[in-house]
């Protein structure tokens, strides 16, 4: 069987910027339903902060929320949340995740791990990821939470220029 890819999926500002007072800088019509078609029928991995910030699992994924609070399946009734798992570190998160995309996965060979966010589990997430999704937002915000240095992935597999009435960005594929 095919071994599950680890990939990001992130937007970003030009600078690295992701987000603000644990929010999101923008809201593009556009990233948003790219997200959704490439999320949907997977595994995503995200932090304590970035499961908050939403504010319920993602419909039609397997949720994996990392925590260091050993007592947050009881603060959230996490057993309630369906498709919803609680791992104590990004590494238990991937060895989980591994396991049930395995099981959930369209098809084998659309076996594929998503890593959304946010910036320390983009951190930790950097050295085991096989690819990168951006959404590169021009123009220069105001952040408290950047996107590490992607410096690695050199590889151009896709890229493709957009906007709209408030932003220009780029999407872009990345691997090593």
């Amino acid at each position: 069987m095919k071994k599950a890819k680890i990939s990001i999926i992130a937007a970003v500002g030009e600078n690295m910027e992701l987000g603000k007072g644990g929010k999101l800088l923008w809201q593009i019509p556009e990233d948003i339903k790219r997200f959704k078609k490439l999320t949907e029928g997977h595994v995503v991995i995200m932090g304590r902060k970035t499961f908050e910030s939403i504010g319920r699992p993602l419909p039609n994924r397997i949720n994996i929320i990392v925590t260091n609070n050993p007592k947050f399946n009881e603060y959230v009734s996490i057993n309630q949340l369906i498709d919803t798992f609680v791992a104590h570190s990004l590494k238990e998160a991937i060895e989980m995740a591994k396991k049930k995309e395995s099981h959930f996965a369209k098809a084998s060979r659309d076996r594929e791990i998503f890593v959304i966010g946010g910036g320390q589990i983009y951190q930790q997430a950097m050295k085991y990821a096989d690819k990168l999704y951006l959404t590169i937002v021009k123009g220069n915000f105001e952040a408290d939470t950047f996107f590490p240095d992607y410096s690695e992935f050199k590889k151009i597999v896709a890229k493709t220029e957009s906007g709209d009435k408030k932003y220009k960005y780029t999407f872009l594929e990345l691997t090593r």
